[in-house]
């Protein structure tokens, strides 16, 4: 006991020693116990004091960050309000620029107008019921009357098309009031996110300004934008222009509730003059597309029908022969059909599981890409039999697409929520992985030869930048949980379905949605109330704001963007 005891002891602090001394009853002098005291107290008095200097120390770090990061911001929105009052120096410069112009033009119109009244020919001084001439006194009479008629006239004139022109012209400005009231309306809806954009712009052109002072001359265009400035007009102005979308045709199923009618693909022609429509019903329908818009519904009729063994999931047109169309279906069969003869003229069978995607070069005509359940994205030249590449991927692929300006390059959409950009002359790595989706990547668009647009069934879609490899925008506002529901882009604009059986249009400099559309309801359908239709594909209409749209009652509709 006494061992253990001594050991305790020696494993005690010297404050618990102390403390345990003291409870056993050790005699301690009075004058011992003050001096202990005594030293108790400064110790504490020490430590106080060092904790309320850590404590301070931790306050006064913190205020000075807070001062710091406060002046950064104050300073960013000092720099911001400089060149919003240099931007609106500008703009207002312009204005009165643009109101001289028009001034000007109006006074030469005037001119133009009163020299050609000045030099008319007067009438004929010669009497047409005799052949001599009028006399003097006869003329000058005349002259008088006609000096009388001319200036009433005249008046009665200025008169008359001034009132025309007052009607005309508050028409015409009650129009242009409505049309400016409707666009604010637009532009206060989305004013964060086209707020953030011009600031972003604006700022990156202060940077490039401080970085490259020299440079400030070149990015200054001749009405004294900078160049970021007239890109955010630009924008503002095309995300101004359009506001809904309205139908100007739709094609119905003739039974609207089997579920075969489903349209997994649809897609102009090399001209917009065509577009062919494809699905689980296994049949290619191609429309002219002017018939469509300008026909009776009830007399539409494909003008080119063909069968496919399998249930189709994808098309694509030849983008140099006009009549060769190629799809892919639920077997993983790759098929190039002849529209003129209504005939396939090759079938690729490699693919061992249902292929999803499939996509001609836009620079190659005798290349195109297929994607597939079996992991692997194959590379067809039309003039051989076999693939010319094959590319494991390691995941489903659910979308593949060539860069618009090279038969290099392509774009891989895959079940791994990643998508892969290859350079085909060198398959072993991709040039980059873009990371950001959530869940499968169901469809890969190019808006530009840089500008990549990817839908995903984690409900967003992306914007990216395939040449900086870095993210540039995500997009919210549409349904998409399970389904493909379409992915279409033009330079400007996006476009895609929803599972809530809407249309939904997007400016890629905006974040949210720029219009959107919903298909009718059928009274007569039992799914409705279920919410079980969903849009299942969209194509845009080259450079025009004409969208084509399916959904999987197999209803098609021309939307057209509106102000």
């Amino acid at each position: 006991m006494k061992t253990s005891a001594l050991q305790i002891a020696r494993r005690a602090t010297p404050l618990e020693q102390l403390s345990q001394a003291i409870q056993q009853g050790s005699e301690v002098s009075v004058k011992e116990l003050e001096s202990l005291l005594s030293l108790l107290m400064d110790k504490k008095r020490k430590m106080e004091q060092e904790e309320a200097e850590s404590s301070l120390r931790i306050m006064l770090e913190f205020l000075q960050f807070l001062r710091k990061r406060k002046v950064e911001e104050l300073n960013e929105v000092e720099n911001d309000l400089q060149f919003i009052k240099e931007d609106i120096s500008t703009v207002e410069k312009h204005r009165v620029e643009l109101y001289r112009a028009r001034h000007r033009y109006a006074a030469k119109m005037r001119m133009l107008v009163n020299y050609s009244s000045a030099v008319t020919v007067p009438p004929s001084l010669i009497d047409k019921q005799g052949s001599g001439i009028v006399s003097g006194s006869s003329i000058s009479q005349q002259q008088g009357y006609a000096a009388s008629d001319t200036s009433q006239n005249r008046k009665a004139d200025a008169r008359a098309p001034e009132n025309v022109h007052r009607t005309d012209s508050d028409s015409q400005n009650s129009d242009q009031s409505g049309l400016a009231t409707a666009r604010k309306r637009h532009i206060y809806a989305q004013l964060d996110d086209i707020q953030g954009y011009y600031l972003q712009k604006r700022r990156h052109c202060t940077k490039q300004s401080h970085r490259q002072e020299e440079r400030v001359a070149n990015v200054i265009n001749r009405e004294g934008y900078c160049a970021e400035l007239e890109d955010f007009q630009s924008v503002l102005s095309t995300f101004t222009q359009y506001s809904r979308l309205r139908v100007v045709a739709e094609l119905r199923p003739v039974d609207l509730f089997h579920s075969a009618n489903v349209v997994s693909s649809i897609e102009f022609d090399r001209d917009d003059e065509f577009f062919a429509t494809a699905g689980v019903s296994r049949r290619i329908k191609v429309f002219d597309f002017s018939s469509v818009v300008n026909e009776p519904a009830d007399a539409q009729r494909p003008v080119v029908e063909m069968s496919s063994r399998s249930k189709l999931s994808c098309l694509s047109w030849n983008k140099y022969a006009k009549n060769h169309i190629a799809s892919s279906d639920y077997e993983g069969i790759v098929t190039i059909w002849d529209v003129s003869s209504r005939q396939s003229v090759v079938e690729y069978e490699e693919h061992e599981k249902r292929a999803w995607s499939v996509d001609f070069s836009h620079t190659d005509p005798s290349m195109l890409v297929s994607g597939s359940d079996d992991c692997k994205v194959k590379v067809w030249c039309t003039k051989q039999e076999a693939s010319v590449i094959s590319i494991d991927m390691k995941a489903n692929i659910c979308s593949v697409k060539y860069n618009p300006q090279s038969s290099f390059h392509i774009a891989v959409g895959s079940a791994d929520n990643h998508i892969h950009y290859y350079d085909l002359r060198n398959i072993k790595q991709p040039l980059h992985i873009f990371c950001g989706h959530h869940k499968s990547v169901s469809y890969v668009k190019f808006l530009s030869n840089n500008e990549l647009a990817s839908a995903s069934t984690d409900g967003t879609l992306r914007l990216w930048d395939v040449k900086e490899n870095i993210p540039l925008r995500n997009y919210r506002g549409h349904t998409n949980e399970k389904n493909f529901v379409g992915l279409a882009v033009n330079s400007e604009y996006i476009a895609c379905g929803s599972e809530t059986n809407e249309v939904f249009v997007y400016h890629k400099a905006i974040s949210k949605p720029a219009a959107s559309h919903k298909f009718d309801s059928d009274q007569n359908d039992p799914d409705e109330d279920m919410g079980s239709h969903f849009i299942s594909s969209v194509c845009w209409k080259r450079e025009s704001p004409t969208i084509l749209t399916a959904n999987s009652q197999g209803i098609v509709q021309v939307l057209v963007l509106t102000a």
